[in-house]
């Protein structure tokens, strides 16, 4: 039986990835934040949320030992956080600044993998943090990587269709290129080599745009030769299938879909065992807990439901606050459930100086209160407020105090789209509504200051389609600010 466990509401946007340590949940999400959870209990680590991403964040991976968790972006680069501490380890730019869709650690923590938008893959080494090699594929956008269990080969996948193999000097060893039609979205090697007599085989699940998700056995011949074939085709969904990810020990497969369900199968023997139907947008990730029987799905609507598949929870949570939350109805938790229902998040520019002075005190900082209120700091103020006006002019002598005040100002930008805003009041760059909305030369829309970044920072490439700009002349669009205007009062 699967059951749903909770459900978390504190992405403000798309829930892109999610991944398992041993002892902590990562989600990662268009509103440019990762989230890290404790998974015997669920609640948010003190440092969460991380914000150092300028743009929507894809994909994030733990280390085997869980001591670091990578993350890529929208922005080009790939950023290394301690799990410690929440503090950045260090940022890589990877190879012609493309928007990095897809990363993976290899099992042995050497070796790290990022694809981009433009095609290009980049092996770096992940101890030294440092450019090993770079490869591409022609023509398509790389959107899945996962190492072998031997950590000495990975697979790639693009939205051409195909599935590559790629040793670690960057060789192709062999070709897919039609493994999925409309092509490929994910692709997750199963942690088990198996060995004969003449071959060593290794076994991938991948997903498609073709609504399957598909079973293969990798050959890797005595003789020095690949050899790729089909195994299953599993066709429990109806749409597009978007993620998926085995379980620790490579018995279940589960897979997220745009038809909004999650199906959990027997990889073994290609029979489904449960379709989970709880989300009420497209399901974007999917992940097995390593430690315990649970599963973390995140999703469009912008939330994470954890599910449990059988009795019980693990041994390494102990008698906690999850093993109660593990045994009970399905919860709803967030940290924004005590936010007022009357002061619009969507309009901090807005505020009063009381509304500011109840933000305060619902984030813990009630002591700050009569410093804001006799510096008559309102909505807008509170949002340009930096390092050094806090330490001049609000007097607060405490590093860390300010600190937290920061973060959790930035916290409130990202929060600052109510979520019943239409997506194309939205930038596609920044997922936030759009003040300045122009029209570029790939015909879609955006914030003037977030293509102007764009277009000054990268090259000269759609963020939308990745294709070339013809030109770099941004048209102001008055009919999309008109109607954010009349939606923005009515709301």
């Amino acid at each position: 039986m699967a059951t749903l466990v909770c459900t978390i509401q504190d992405h403000r946007d798309d829930v892109n990835w999610c991944s398992f340590s041993t002892k902590l949940l990562a989600t990662c999400s268009g509103d440019k934040t990762l989230r890290i959870y404790n998974s015997c209990d669920f609640s948010e680590l003190p440092f969460s949320p991380l914000s150092g991403h300028g743009y929507s964040v894809h994909c994030c991976c733990f280390s085997p030992c869980g001591q670091f968790l990578v993350s890529c972006s929208t922005d080009a680069t790939i950023v290394v956080w301690s799990m410690a501490t929440g503090d950045i380890e260090a940022i890589m730019e990877h190879p012609g600044r493309s928007p990095v869709r897809i990363c993976d650690l290899s099992p042995d923590s050497t070796h790290l993998v990022s694809g981009a938008s433009d095609g290009t893959l980049a092996l770096w080494n992940f101890p030294s943090k440092q450019l090993r090699s770079v490869g591409s594929v022609v023509d398509t956008t790389l959107v899945a990587c996962s190492f072998t269990p031997c950590s000495q080969f990975f697979m790639s996948g693009s939205t051409y269709g195909d599935l590559r193999l790629w040793d670690l000097n960057m060789n192709q060893l062999l070709a897919e290129k039609d493994a999925h039609d409309l092509g490929v979205t994910c692709c997750k090697f199963a942690p088990d080599i198996l060995a004969g007599d003449h071959v060593v085989q290794f076994q991938l699940a991948s997903c498609g745009q073709d609504t399957r998700v598909k079973i293969w056995t990798i050959h890797m011949l005595r003789s020095g030769g690949w050899k790729m074939q089909l195994l299953h085709t599993l066709t429990g969904q109806t749409a597009p299938v978007l993620s998926c990810s085995y379980s620790s020990d490579g018995q279940l497969l589960v897979s997220g879909s745009v038809d909004k369900t999650v199906t959990v199968y027997d990889a073994k023997n290609a029979v489904l065992l449960y379709t989970l139907r709880q989300h009420k947008r497209y399901v974007t990730a999917c992940t097995f807990s390593p430690s315990s029987p649970l599963i973390a799905t995140g999703s469009m609507d912008k939330t994470v439901n954890i599910w449990r598949l059988e009795d019980g929870c693990s041994s390494s949570c102990g008698s906690t606050k999850g093993d109660k939350s593990l045994t009970e109805e399905p919860a709803v938790t967030s940290s924004k459930d005590r936010t007022s229902a009357g002061r619009s998040k969507l309009l901090v520019n807005d505020w009063s100086e009381e509304d500011v002075s109840e933000w305060l005190v619902e984030e813990g900082l009630g002591g700050l209160v009569d410093k804001f209120r006799a510096n008559d700091i309102d909505g807008t103020e509170l949002l340009n407020l930096t390092k050094e006006t806090l330490a001049s002019e609000l007097l607060i002598e405490s590093i860390g105090l300010r600190s937290k005040l920061l973060r959790k100002v930035e916290e409130l930008k990202s929060c600052s789209v109510s979520s019943d805003v239409p997506d194309e009041f939205l930038c596609p760059i920044t997922r936030e509504l759009m003040k300045e909305p122009v029209i570029a030369a790939d015909g879609y829309s955006y914030e003037r200051s977030a293509i102007e970044s764009w277009i000054n920072t990268k090259n000269r490439s759609s963020p939308m389609t990745n294709l070339p700009l013809l030109t770099t002349l941004l048209t102001p669009n008055h009919t999309l600010k008109m109607a954010i205007g009349r939606w923005k009062t009515s709301h």
